[in-house]
Parts: C-alpha cells; structure tokens; sequence
C-alpha cells in the first residue's frame, strides 16, 4: 500500500480514520505517528489533510492494542 493522504470529515477520530483505512482501529498509533502536528486531535473537523504512512501487509495484519491503553 503506498503511502496517500486523508482528508478528515466531520466527527473523524484516529481510530475511525484507521479502521476506515486499513480495517483495524489498532493501527491508529500508525497515523499518530505520521501525523505529529495533531496528536493532540481527538475528534477532527472536516477537511484536515492527514498524511498516511504505507503499511506492510504484515503491519496491517498485526493487532495490538495502541499506545494509549
């Protein structure tokens, strides 16, 4: 998967944005991570531009519980 942006909509949140993307909210720490200018985001508003890393077909695959927990 090659890396991309996102665009936010209204009422988007890290682990939202992740399940939306890769289909696991655990990768969220993924997007923190490339991201680090809105770390302290919890809910976006529309139209925040966010960058998103390419990610590994083991990466995706991979559940771990994010930093946070």
């Amino acid at each position: 998967m090659a890396a991309s942006s996102y665009r936010t909509v209204q009422g988007d949140m890290w682990d939202t944005i992740a399940y939306r993307l890769w289909g696991n909210e655990h990768l969220s720490h993924r997007l923190l991570a490339a991201n680090p200018a809105y770390r302290n985001q919890v809910i976006f508003p529309s139209g925040v531009v966010l960058a998103v890393p390419a990610l590994t077909t083991e990466q995706t695959s991979q559940a771990v519980d994010p930093p946070w927990k």
